[in-house]
């Protein structure tokens, strides 16, 4: 049996280390065995966890004035009390799942998290959060990502200039076998365009020319037509000729007479 001094040591030695923790799980039990205790006192200090059975009278002093006696009410019956200074994460997820997985033997009564009370679905919903470390982990991989990123998009710009240097080079030959040809081309095409200019610049003349002749030959025409109209009056007109006889008879006969 405990004595009054060994008491007061198990008391100071609790208040301690609750108040330098962060958070605090409140769990009862029956039917316990010593390989269940063992492997829930091993699956807390994995969690970087403390792990206690304690009694309510002494967990009642020991959480006063502190942000766990709001849990006070629930010190009854058999209490253990695991408590961490670490991520609350952490031992929420180890608690949550081993009292999960042995629900015949613990029973979860409340949870203290950051000077607040919660209770058994609180707890599984901070225990489905990801912990401080994964968190930084995640982190971390953004950082180096965007680390990443900005290094390839640097190291891209020398590059792609040294490919646009090449690219340039490499053209420069060709443009330059194009300028050759098309000169070519031009020198090949100046004879023939400067006969077609000769072409172009007698056509008009020529032109000219015919449209002059054309002109004169209605002139000819117009002269020449009285006199064909005369001739054609004379030779044409029936009552002519036999006056024309009838005066050369008359003129033959007083010839003959003398």
């Amino acid at each position: 049996m405990k004595t009054r001094e060994r008491k007061q040591q198990d008391l100071n030695a609790l208040t301690e280390q609750l108040s330098n923790s962060k958070s605090a799980m409140v769990v009862s039990f029956n039917k316990l065995t010593v390989n269940k205790d063992q492997e829930f006192r091993n699956q807390l200090r994995s969690a970087g966890a403390n792990y206690q059975v304690v009694k309510n009278t002494i967990a009642r002093l020991a959480v006063k004035g502190t942000p766990y006696e709001g849990a006070s009410e629930y010190f009854k019956g058999v209490t253990g009390i695991a408590w961490t200074d670490n991520d609350p994460v952490v031992l929420s997820k180890a608690v949550s799942k081993f009292v999960k997985d042995n629900a015949d033997i613990y029973t979860f009564k409340a949870g203290v998290v950051e000077g607040r009370v919660v209770d058994l679905k609180q707890i599984e919903a901070i225990a489905s959060l990801p912990s401080k470390e994964e968190l930084i982990s995640k982190l971390l991989f953004v950082i180096n990502a965007q680390a990443q990123r900005l290094a390839t998009v640097i190291n891209a710009v020398p590059r792609n200039l040294a490919i646009v240097i090449k690219q340039i080079g490499d053209a420069k030959p060709a443009v330059q076998a194009e300028q050759k040809s098309e000169a070519a081309e031009a020198t090949q095409e100046q004879p023939a365009a400067e006969t077609t200019v000769e072409a172009a610049e007698t056509t008009p003349n020529e032109t000219e020319a015919v449209s002059e002749q054309n002109a004169a030959e209605p002139e000819v025409n117009s002269d020449v037509a009285p006199e064909t109209e005369q001739s054609a009056e004379q030779t044409g007109s029936p009552d002519a000729a036999p006056e024309a006889e009838t005066e050369s008879a008359q003129e033959a006969e007083p010839e003959k007479s003398e």
